[in-house]
């Protein structure tokens, strides 16, 4: 059986990211075959076109580590009614120099969770436009917009509510299922 790598973006620093705690408990839901592995962000200079030349060392880490990956799974919280900075400046970097991005047709999904009512919805939104234009085929159904609430997360850092752990499980099933499909059209070219 073929192990398809999933790189995980994470748009957020913080220590004790509710995102980055979701980012941990998928990969106990996900089927065999399907190998998700975090992707480092937070030491990339800020995107510079001057720089696009000669880029530094994480930043061709980054654009290794995309390229390796058969997908992508983007967990990202919502600042200001949108990404975050340091989420889009990882985008910038690996996309360039022009005509030499690291997420050109890598199918891709999108999650997050935060406190409010409406989860990640909006920044989930900008980040779907965004991964349009960079030619990511994004998964659509289902949408992913997760409360933390108390339970949310087990002690052993697991999904705790059933009901969620139910919804989602369909959803890194249904993005494995995306991934085979695309990396299977990949290959078959």
């Amino acid at each position: 059986m073929m192990t398809y790598r999933i790189a995980v973006v994470v748009g957020s620093l913080r220590r004790e990211s509710f995102n980055r705690q979701l980012a941990l408990a998928l990969p106990r839901l996900a089927p065999q075959g399907m190998e998700f592995v975090p992707v480092r962000i937070d030491d990339l200079p800020l995107y510079n076109q001057d720089d696009d030349a000669r880029q530094a060392e994480p930043v061709r880490r980054l654009k290794s580590e995309i390229s390796g990956a058969q997908g992508v799974l983007f967990v990202t919280p919502e600042y200001n009614r949108s990404i975050p900075g340091v989420l889009k400046n990882a985008i910038d970097h690996a996309s360039r120099p022009y005509g030499q991005s690291a997420w050109a047709g890598k199918p891709a999904a999108v999650i997050g969770v935060s406190v409010g009512a409406i989860g990640t919805a909006i920044a989930q939104q900008h980040l779907r436009n965004v991964l349009a234009y960079l030619d990511m085929p994004t998964l659509g159904q289902p949408e992913m917009f997760i409360q933390n609430k108390p339970g949310l997360f087990a002690a052993d850092g697991s999904i705790g509510a059933d009901d969620t752990k139910k919804f989602l499980q369909k959803f890194v099933e249904r993005f494995a299922e995306f991934v085979r499909q695309h990396a299977d059209a990949a290959a078959a070219r």
